[in-house]
């Protein structure tokens, strides 16, 4: 038997980023409904904006989106860190949010009934 063999496909990446990649659609629109497509509904965060820790439920991004609006100028890359069958780490580098920060966000993602969604994210907000 061969060891030889690659187990996970091109397009589960495809859908892995696809799935961030709403996440950033719905910052830069400003939907906090949009930002929760790509979210579990049990997913945390983690991080510090303007000095002031958002930690806990993810229910923090959506009033964070909400409070702060669009963010039509905002600049990403999405890069896949790890996968496996059912788990991914993705980094999100971002510049010019809707408060005109700039970012890097981990994501942690996991697939269930065939549908990825972030669990947890975690992130640093640099200075302007």
């Amino acid at each position: 038997m061969s060891n030889n063999i690659k187990i996970i496909p091109t397009s589960e990446y495809e859908a892995i980023v696809e799935t961030v990649q709403t996440y950033v659609d719905g910052l830069r629109i400003g939907s906090a409904d949009d930002v929760a497509k790509a979210f579990s509904d049990d997913a945390v965060m983690y991080g510090f904006t303007n000095g002031v820790a958002l930690a806990g439920p993810i229910s923090n991004l959506y009033d964070f989106v909400r409070e702060n609006g669009t963010a039509p100028e905002i600049v990403t890359r999405i890069d896949v860190v790890g996968i496996t069958p059912t788990t991914a780490v993705v980094k999100v580098d971002m510049e010019n949010d809707a408060i005109g920060a700039d970012y890097t966000d981990f994501h942690t993602l996991l697939k269930q009934d065939g549908a990825w969604k972030v669990i947890a994210k975690v992130y640093h907000q640099y200075e302007s």
